[in-house]
Formats: C-alpha cells, structure tokens, sequence
C-alpha cells in the first residue's frame, strides 16, 4: 500500500528547507496545523499527515492490533519519512502525538533530529508521586461515555478539552472534527490514547526537545509539563500565554513563535 496515500501525506513549504512533520492529535487531522503551517513554509519543508483511521487516511489500512498501542502510530510516522526520506527532521507532535514522537524517534533516530511535544502527556491517570490529571475510575467512565455514544461524547467534551469558552467556535471546530472520525477507529485510539503510560520512554530522548505547555488546561495539567521537562534531559519548557489544550488553534502566534524561535536555534 502506497503510505502517501494511507496516510493522506501533504508536503508544502521549502522543498530545500529542512523538514518538519506536524502531527495530530486524537480525534482530529492535519487541518489542525493550519492556523502553523503560514509561519513555516518559508524556511522549512513542512509535511503533514492523518494517522490511519483520522481524516483522510485510507480506512481499509485500519487494524484494531496495530493501533492498539502508540508502536502502531509510530511506525505510520517512521514509514512516512522512509517514504519521503527524511533525515534529522524535526517532529512536532500535538498532545499524545508528542509521546507518539518520542517512540518514532527511538525508532529511527536518523529520521528524527529534534522534537516538539505540545501540550503532551506520557500517562493520564493519576499515580503515586504523579499527577496525570485523572483517576483510573474518570478515565473509565470517559471511554464508556465515549463508546457508548461517541457523538454525544463529542458534542460534551470538545468545549472542555478546548477551553476557551468565550469562544465558541473552537469547541465546535473540535467537535466537528471529533464526529467526523470512525467512532470504532475513534474508540481504540481513545483507549490506546488515554491508558497509554509512556513515563519511563520519557528517558531514551536524546534529541533537542521543547515542551509547549498552557497555563490552564483540562487534560494535560502543568504538573504534567514539569514531569516531562524533568524526564528529558536538556529539554526546554516553554509555558505559553494560552489556555485550553490545543494552543495552535486558540493561541497560534505565541505557540508559532515560540516553535519558530526553537527551531532557529537549531539551524
């Protein structure tokens, strides 16, 4: 199967620039980056994709297995720069996607130079001496609600995960995009999503890395950002003035200038 195809593979910017690869987060598709990809088409080649069973990724590439666990998303993202043969690029990975960069850079180290994790989580869940943000008995009753009726779980979470309540139109562009996602393909990565627990994968970075964390956010708390920081060796935490959690849509000029500035200084 061809992987531009099954991925819905999208490559603009500088075809001399080096390359950077915006990914997605769940529920949603490359669309998501459009508000980014203005501040990066100059100076870098920017490659954009839809992982298996979001936007528009080929369905029938679908498998249950493979998708079960964060591996299987990871390796879409290695295949992806096999196939455009991308060296030392630079991933910029929203929400599980940052740990989904962390496990595609193991992979392939010389595919992958640096990392941006946006507003990422290793483990939701709550542990001890860990704040993820949820007990075991939320994130239960989050993908039972969600399995049980994925499009009134969407219409009820999208404003919450967005924020930004003052602004409706956010939550509705999340919802929009939520329900127009598979529900089954929807319900394994939500369950691969939200029991994932990526901590100790947290340690084998040894790329540059900058964490972009909001100053109030419903899924991926700042404790989480610190926990994070403090995994990575050399990272770079930057808390940016925005809440909700999905900054490149509701605060894109400081979360484009904050990637923009750690990218320049890679150069």
């Amino acid at each position: 199967m061809d992987i531009i195809r099954r991925n819905n593979v999208t490559v603009t910017g500088n075809p001399r620039g080096p390359a950077v690869v915006l990914a997605h987060g769940f529920g949603c598709d490359q669309n998501m980056w459009r508000l980014t990809v203005p501040a990066l088409e100059r100076d870098y080649r920017v490659v954009l994709f839809d992982y298996v069973g979001a936007g528009r990724s080929d369905p029938s590439a679908f498998s249950a297995e493979r998708y079960g666990s964060l591996d299987g998303y990871a390796q879409d993202v290695v295949e992806v720069c096999e196939r455009l043969d991308l060296r030392d690029a630079v991933f910029v990975g929203h929400s599980v996607s940052g740990m989904i960069g962390v496990l595609a850079a193991r992979q392939a180290p010389d595919r992958i130079g640096s990392l941006v994790m946006v507003v990422p989580s290793p483990r939701y869940i709550d542990d001890d001496g860990y704040r993820g943000g949820f007990s075991e008995e939320d994130i239960e009753e989050l993908l039972e609600s969600l399995e049980a009726n994925y499009l009134g779980w969407s219409a009820a979470m999208a404003p919450l995960i967005m924020g930004n309540p003052e602004r409706p139109e956010l939550g509705e562009e999340l919802k929009n995009s939520f329900c127009a996602t598979d529900p089954d393909m929807a319900r394994v990565f939500a369950r691969t999503t939200f029991l994932s627990d990526a901590r100790d994968d947290l340690k084998s970075v040894c790329v540059p890395t900058l964490i972009l964390e909001c100053t109030q956010d419903a899924i991926a708390p700042r404790e989480v950002g610190a926990f994070v920081h403090q995994s990575v060796p050399g990272s770079a935490l930057v808390t940016l003035d925005a809440t909700g959690h999905c900054p490149h849509l509701s605060a894109p000029e400081a979360t484009n200038a904050a990637i923009t500035e750690f990218l320049a200084g890679l150069r």
